[in-house]
């Protein structure tokens, strides 16, 4: 679940959130239905991804991510899952590196994390 003031705020599109299915931009005028047009068109630079640690860590809000030797992103939220027997987390990342199973690195207080980009939600309930 997408949370204001971490996953989504002012400065965060619904296309870049991944909640673009909540917005229909052919029902009518609505304000900033113009820029989510245009960024459609041209578009998006960062994606909101789910992510599962590898290794031992949990990863939290603000904490920057990285993929190589490059700082690319921050992370949203991350807790550890008491269900699903991992830590998890949602961050930004650059959009051609938003890929299902694409290697990324937390810097959880100076050091460098492992995490595996996994698709959302992270849990689904049977029906």
């Amino acid at each position: 679940m997408a949370l204001y003031g971490h996953e989504i705020n002012e400065e965060t599109t619904l296309l870049e959130a991944n909640l673009s299915w909540i917005c229909k931009l052919n029902k009518g005028d609505f304000i900033g239905r113009d820029a989510l047009a245009k960024q459609k068109e041209t578009g998006i630079r960062r994606r909101l991804v789910g992510f599962e640690v590898t290794e031992r860590g949990v990863a939290r809000d603000d904490q920057e991510v990285v993929i190589g030797d490059q700082r690319v992103g921050k992370v949203t939220s991350g807790s550890p899952a008491p269900y699903l027997k991992k830590n998890i987390g949602m961050a930004y990342v650059p959009t051609e590196r938003a890929n299902e199973g694409e290697e990324i690195q937390i810097d959880v207080r100076g050091k460098l994390v492992g995490a595996r980009i996994v698709k959302t939600p992270f849990y689904k309930r049977e029906k």
